[in-house]
């Protein structure tokens, strides 16, 4: 599947009032429903970890959670290149079939995460194939 350069225009968010994005407590889960089945959520992720973006939800992730996460890999130096290799090997292995949540649930980073391999031997509950054309 060939990364979306321009990620923003296919953004399942777009048009929506940041001020929906850039909450905090349970209102975050709200925004990660919608990131939920975004067609671009891992470049939009690639996107703030790459740019370190502080606040707001991105890509599925609270900015707690890219803290965190990058945190664990401090040796990384371009996530778009591993999301993106991660995201090629996952769908090669599926045959080019992604895996994503049927009702998302409050933990959707977690998934993100598992559908690029940064978190060994999750499997993701409650899942409904999406083929996709490279």
């Amino acid at each position: 599947m060939a990364w979306v350069e321009d990620w923003t225009i296919a953004a399942g968010c777009r048009g929506m009032d940041p001020d929906e994005l850039f909450v905090q407590g349970a209102a975050q889960n709200r925004a990660k429903v919608v990131c939920a089945t975004c067609p671009v959520r891992t470049e939009c992720l690639a996107d703030a970890l790459d740019n370190r973006v502080e606040y707001g939800v991105w890509g599925g992730m609270t900015e707690r959670e890219r803290r965190a996460l990058l945190r664990r890999r401090p040796e990384v130096r371009s996530w778009r290149q591993v999301l993106e290799e991660a995201r090629d090997a996952y769908l090669e292995r599926t045959g080019g079939v992604l895996l994503v949540p049927e009702a998302p649930r409050e933990h959707v980073a977690v998934e993100v995460a598992a559908e690029v391999d940064l978190v060994d031997g999750f499997e993701p509950q409650n899942q409904v194939a999406v083929g996709l054309s490279a």
